[in-house]
């Protein structure tokens, strides 16, 4: 179920972003006669109802997964789908930059996410697996 909720959270944080956008109104704040009021566009509503519930669940997923693995992550999963939205919807240039630190950003993610042995007990402990593993392949 906790592999659910990261897609969702991604789908969420994207959609707010480029909804805000679309409104075009970051909304307005005003204090009058001792009274409160807030009003901002439908659909920078939805783009702010959308981040929100994004910001909620992402709360729940930090619980459910390591740090840093997921932050790292999703935050450069959220780049990425961000600049490739704004180019299909805004229609944005993506520069050659662009394209290079996006890469870099996926490269980066992919490293973070390698698991190496951290100690000599480790690979020993490895390399006796994958030893027992071979030798029940050639039976």
């Amino acid at each position: 179920m906790k592999y659910v909720l990261v897609p969702i959270y991604l789908v969420l944080t994207v959609l707010g972003l480029v909804f805000m956008k679309l409104g075009g109104n970051p909304g307005t704040i005003s204090f009058r006669d001792g009274s409160f009021a807030f009003s901002m566009s439908t659909i920078s509503a939805i783009g702010f109802v959308c981040y929100i519930c994004s910001f909620l669940l992402f709360t729940r997923i930090v619980v459910l997964f390591d740090l840093s693995f997921i932050y790292p992550l999703t935050t450069g999963i959220v780049q990425i789908v961000t600049l490739i939205a704004s180019y299909f919807v805004f229609k944005e240039k993506i520069s050659i930059t662009g394209l290079v630190g996006a890469s870099l950003v996926i490269v980066g993610i992919i490293i973070m996410n390698i698991k190496l042995p951290s100690n000599k007990n480790e690979v020993a402990n490895n390399k006796l697996n994958n030893e027992k593993v071979v030798s029940e392949i050639k039976v």
